[in-house]
């Protein structure tokens, strides 16, 4: 499959973020905010599909509504997931403002579709929050998310630092309409084009994948395999599901991953299980969901009862082709075998018998 590989969007890659924030982390995430509301308020989670990743139902439902429980008892989170599908987020989007909600907290399925959604909340007066994907050309009132150039580099890193000199790179990235999969991909290449552009590694084939669709990063794969003749020296895959697919890919063909690299991202059971029982897997990239549910609800209330969010807690902006949206930016962190005890474990994203036994709740 032939893409055009323009640059997509080059003014929502900025990210402006003092260096200091970036090392010293998010300040004052526990902090309570100063007023909980004397009646009750509605706040809407719009979460995107239960296929790109399980966190969303895992992670970011339940955490979320907690902490917004935990911050203002009167507040009620009206949850919904739209499936994958932009219009049914937009219908939901509509219906929530209809119910009374005082603050949208969407995660978009489309970026660019989502403005519809900031523009029919703001004539309604309802605050609007993106949530770990940015909604672009519009005025949302907040972001909240990860470096997701950073996810990316440290993606190309591993692949860089681990991949034979002249190695063919595969890289299956994400949905082209998630801004998020276009700043994977242009932190990874800010590392490897310099490497393709010398001849050290050799890009052999790269997709973005529609929805995050494992079934369709599997295809992907198989016919990255058909084009190379199975010489696959490296695996860029934009997330541990599609690491997984990609992984099945290669062994249908009788070919092994333990002695290649293969990214991932989102530190799932599944891709933990990969990287330390089974060693086809070399690393995924955690983003520590509950410090990002917890951040986005401090705002929510806040914008909610028409206080302040807590000082310290809104660390830079990011460009979104309209403005520059004040922004809540964490920072990931590279899980490999060595330090799933330190990292996953250690913050109660996981546990070991999650990760032995992926799919299984207890």
């Amino acid at each position: 499959m032939a893409i055009n590989w323009k640059k997509k969007g080059a003014a929502l890659s900025g990210v402006a973020l003092a260096a200091t924030m970036l090392t010293s982390g998010i300040a004052s995430l526990t902090s309570t905010v100063s007023a909980k509301s004397t009646a009750k308020v509605t706040i809407a989670l719009l979460l995107p599909d239960t296929t790109s990743s399980p966190r969303y139902e895992t992670e970011d439902k339940p955490d979320f509504t907690a902490d917004v429980k935990k911050l203002d008892p009167n507040a009620t989170v009206d949850y919904q997931n739209a499936q994958g599908d932009t219009n049914t987020q937009l219908q939901q989007a509509e219906s929530a403002i209809s119910n009374g909600a005082k603050v949208l907290v969407v995660d978009p399925i489309d970026g660019v579709a989502a403005a519809q959604i900031v523009k029919q909340a703001q004539q309604a007066g309802v605050k609007v929050i993106a949530y770990d994907r940015l909604i672009e050309d519009s005025k949302p009132d907040y972001y909240v998310s990860f470096n997701n150039e950073l996810v990316g580099e440290l993606q190309g890193k591993w692949i860089a630092d681990h991949t034979k000199k002249g190695g063919t790179v595969v890289m299956i990235n994400g949905a082209q309409t998630d801004n998020n999969a276009v700043l994977f991909r242009k932190g990874a290449l800010e590392v490897l084009q310099p490497l393709f552009n010398s001849g050290k590694l050799k890009l052999g084939y790269q997709t973005y994948t529609p929805n995050w669709d494992p079934s369709t990063g599997q295809r992907e794969m198989e016919q990255a395999l058909t084009k190379l003749n199975n010489k696959v020296d490296a695996i860029l895959a934009a997330n541990d599901d599609l690491a997984g697919a990609c992984i099945q890919a290669m062994n249908e063909q009788h070919l092994s991953t333990k002695n290649i690299p293969v990214t991932g991202q989102d530190a799932t059971d599944a891709g933990l299980n990969r990287i330390y029982y089974q060693g086809t897997q070399s690393m995924t990239v955690y983003k520590a969901v509950p410090k990002e549910a917890e951040a986005a609800a401090e705002l929510a209330v806040a914008l909610a009862t028409g206080s302040q969010p807590p000082k310290g807690l809104v660390n830079g902006t990011t460009q979104n082709g309209m403005e520059n949206v004040p922004s809540v930016l964490l920072k990931p962190v590279v899980v490999t075998k060595a330090n799933v005890a330190s990292t996953v474990i250690k913050d109660h994203y996981t546990t070991w018998a999650r990760i032995k036994n992926p799919g299984k709740t207890s």
